[in-house]
């Protein structure tokens, strides 16, 4: 299967950004669902990641996190604020689209490949959408199709026969699945393979 990883990231920016916007009205100081941050919190976490994402492949560190942390004004309202999301994913998707088979960066969980940041990314905009999602009482679930590429690229051990959604909840401890209880501790592989 011929992934494009960086419409993988822009795609799953666009549907974040969907359904957080049919909440932009709601009150964002709750938790996200089982997170000790406020939904707030959670928005710039996941903008900060991606664009980390972006500054480990452009930068390439071998050994460390980049200097560079971007975040969202924390005076702007939510519906403004979300503009961030696509922002921080165009730029991770172009520098996965620029990044050659070739180029390597640290990340703690495994150096990675462009691939790799990418999918990172999409787990974060997918995962914490969900949990923002369901701290703000909206029904989502994340789209398969995003979700069976990152799970096969991320997470080897992942246990098949699942639904993808289910599969990637349960791969990052937020959910049980049929012979397999709820993981309290997780992390991803981005070592490349």
């Amino acid at each position: 299967m011929n992934t494009s990883w960086p419409d993988l990231v822009t795609e799953a920016a666009a549907v974040s950004t969907m359904i957080l916007e049919e909440g932009a009205e709601r009150d964002w100081s709750h938790n996200a669902s089982g997170l000790d941050w406020t939904c707030r919190n959670t928005l710039d976490h996941v903008v900060l990641g991606v664009v980390g994402y972006a500054g480990l492949l452009i930068a390439r560190p071998a050994d460390r996190y980049i200097t560079l942390f971007a975040s969202l004004d924390p005076q702007a309202a939510i519906c403004e604020c979300l503009e961030g999301v696509g922002i921080a994913a165009t730029i991770l998707g172009s520098a996965v689209r620029d990044a050659d088979d070739q180029v390597r960066a640290w990340h703690p969980w495994g150096h990675s490949d462009g691939p790799g940041f990418a999918a990172m990314g999409v787990v974060e905009l997918l995962m914490h959408t969900a949990d923002i999602a369901r701290g703000l009482g909206l029904d989502w679930r994340p789209p398969e199709h995003l979700c069976t590429p990152v799970v096969r690229r991320l997470f080897p051990e992942a246990p098949s026969g699942h639904n993808p959604a289910d599969t990637l909840l349960w791969c990052t401890g937020r959910a049980a699945l049929p012979g397999h209880g709820r993981r309290s501790r997780w992390q991803w592989d981005g070592t490349v393979r």
